[in-house]
């Protein structure tokens, strides 16, 4: 991959910005909504002064956990991400879910900006 003077990119991997990011995100939303490990993905993903701006979660990495995992790890809870968009720092997942299995659940879209490899604000 070659990088361009115009997009921030890894001189090691030759991958810019956005292609990490996109990385990032993917993997991300994997580690949540696939496998319900809310604390693995934000462990390794989420920045620990993590701004949230959900009004009734805490700022914080641990608050977003304490806040989340209870929900999306639930047994027959269902997400099914459609699509995830990322230009440059910023980054939107869209998905279909329900944490509760008895529910039929909502579409739902997601934004995220990350800095240096991390997911710092939602």
């Amino acid at each position: 991959m070659l990088c361009m003077a115009a997009v921030p990119c890894d001189a090691r991997t030759g991958a810019n910005a956005g292609d990490r990011n996109r990385a990032i995100m993917a993997d991300f939303a994997r580690r949540f909504y696939e496998l319900h490990d809310v604390r693995g993905a934000f462990e390794r993903y989420v920045a620990p002064d993590y701004v949230q701006h959900n009004p009734g979660i805490a700022d914080g990495r641990a608050a977003a956990i304490a806040a989340l995992a209870p929900m999306f790890a639930r047994p027959g809870g269902r997400f099914e991400v459609k699509r995830i968009l990322v230009d440059g720092d910023m980054a939107a997942i869209h998905l279909r879910g329900s944490a509760d299995p008895t529910k039929p659940g909502a579409a739902v879209a997601d934004f995220y900006r990350l800095r240096n490899g991390k997911i710092v604000e939602h």
